[in-house]
C-alpha cells in the first residue's frame, strides 16, 4: 500500500496538471490564483474543525481573529 501524498506533493501535482492544461500559454496572476484557490477551503475546513468558533480557528491558523474575519469576508464566508 502506498503512503499518502505530502501536502507539498499534492500541490506539485496540481500545479503540474494546471500548467499542462495551459498548453504552452504563460500563466497570469499565478500567485493570486493559487492563494485564492487554497485559502477559501483552508478557512472553511479550519472553521469546521473548530466547530465554527472563529477565535479557535484563528489560533489554529496563526492569525488574529480580525484577520480571519477579513479573509472570510473576502471569500464570501461571512
Amino acid at each position: 500500500m502506498s503512503s499518502p501524498l505530502s501536502f507539498r506533493q499534492a500541490v506539485t501535482l496540481a500545479l503540474t496538471d494546471y500548467f499542462r492544461s495551459l498548453e504552452g500559454e504563460p500563466p497570469h496572476q499565478l500567485h493570486a490564483l493559487v492563494t485564492n484557490e487554497v485559502e477559501a477551503p483552508l478557512l472553511e475546513m479550519t472553521l469546521e474543525l473548530a466547530g465554527g468558533n472563529q477565535t479557535v480557528a484563528a489560533k489554529m491558523l496563526g492569525l488574529s481573529r480580525n484577520t480571519l474575519r477579513k479573509k472570510m469576508a473576502a471569500h464570501g464566508l461571512l
